[in-house]
């Protein structure tokens, strides 16, 4: 982190005041739609801070209404910010029951057109969920014509995934442990599952990180690993910062529409439509709360495990990708590893933390340039971070 923009938030600091999306405000209505985008049965059955924009959002911030003092003018749900249905960006919608973790995972998958093609398998940060993939999904699946899937998952206490027991535990040792298993219900034989190219943002990027040793042991192939905008050292930097966020955020919203609006408006997620598409699941509804759409998952909760990354990241036995949204973000360790040609870096400028849902495309860009790389190296070609 530049001492320019520690500068600028500890400046702001003192200014800030104290299943598939839910189509309809009815409960009912929400699970026919769920129901109607189920296609059919999968096959076989940060880390950094939260996704806030710590150098540019404060501004808007401070605009907007505290929820706080629970005085806030109530707004009518501006439609240009209403939901949009997930089943134009994924094939398949379904819930996948992972016994063995107590969980009956949600899960959005688009398969590859043929047996043996590859799969972008996607974990998301701390409080989204698998549709922060939904419009990078499709530009994959475009981009490659069918060539390669695209397979994500909400985690436990995230989107539409449910437990059967106590899920409150969200370390990065049980995180792992889940896409382990997971993995295995849907490919339950490594010889017959496709390639898989592990994809992590934010927090979900040290989950696939240390989920890629535990499936190698289990003779899956593994193409590389990417992972979205997460770097150890910037970010317990700023994690003094991100309490004061957390408080800042409102701590409901009167609809659906008004919490896409906020995520809009503070620049969070760059990008309108796919904020329509994949915000209305991390947000859930309690009658009982004065703004009654309330967030799905407690972040605080998260906090301890907005660390621990890149010594692993450059120990992964596979390819590596790290994609930034600045190079600012780049930690001493990541530097030196990257100067000695351990993994690839790649920068998207105009976007922030959210990289896949600020820029799908060029995102998509980047990540099927590294697949086709890896997965069809030429005889005699390194693959990157190859020693």
């Amino acid at each position: 982190m530049s001492d320019l923009l520690r500068s600028a938030i500890s400046a702001r600091i003192s200014k800030l005041p104290q299943g598939l999306p839910v189509y309809s405000h009815d409960e009912d209505e929400d699970e026919e739609a769920e129901a109607a985008e189920t296609i059919g049965a999968l096959p076989g059955s940060g880390m950094g801070p939260p996704a806030m924009q710590v150098s540019n959002s404060f501004d808007f911030f401070q605009d907007w209404p505290s929820s706080r003092s629970g005085q806030r003018t109530k707004k009518a749900p501006n439609p240009e910010f209403a939901p949009i249905s997930a089943s134009d960006y994924f094939k398949e919608a379904v819930q996948v029951a992972v016994s063995a973790r107590n969980l009956d995972v949600r899960s959005y998958y688009t398969p590859p057109k043929f047996a043996d093609g590859s799969v972008m398998v996607c974990h998301h940060g701390a409080g989204y969920s698998g549709l922060s993939f939904a419009c990078f999904a499709k530009e994959v699946v475009d981009q490659t014509n069918g060539e390669c899937g695209v397979l994500a998952l909400d985690a436990r206490r995230h989107g539409k995934t449910t437990s059967s027991a106590d899920d409150s535990d969200l370390s990065i040792e049980v995180l792992v442990d889940d896409l382990f298993e997971f993995l295995q219900v849907v490919f339950p034989d490594p010889a017959l599952a496709p390639t898989l190219l592990l994809v992590g943002h934010s927090m979900g990027g040290s989950v696939v990180v240390q989920a890629c040793p535990k499936l190698l042991e289990r003779n899956y192939k593994i193409t590389g690993v990417a992972v979205l905008d997460v770097v150890e050292g910037s970010a317990i930097e700023a994690l003094p910062h991100m309490h004061s966020l957390l408080n800042a955020r409102p701590e409901g919203f009167d609809s659906i529409e008004e919490a896409v609006e906020w995520h809009v408006t503070t620049n969070t997620i760059r990008n309108p439509i796919s904020a329509r598409i994949s915000i209305p699941v991390i947000i859930q509804r309690d009658d009982t709360a004065v703004h009654p759409y309330q967030w799905r998952t407690p972040l605080r909760s998260t906090a301890p495990y907005w660390q621990r990354l890149s010594n692993k990241f450059l120990a992964a036995r596979s390819a590596r990708l790290l994609v930034l949204a600045g190079t600012d973000r780049l930690d001493r360790e990541l530097m030196i590893g990257q100067m000695q040609g351990k993994f690839q870096l790649v920068v998207v400028p105009g976007t922030g933390h959210m990289i896949q849902e600020d820029d799908p495309t060029r995102l998509a860009e980047i990540l099927v340039e590294f697949w086709r790389r890896n997965e069809r190296v030429v005889v005699g070609i390194k693959k990157v971070g190859d020693l």
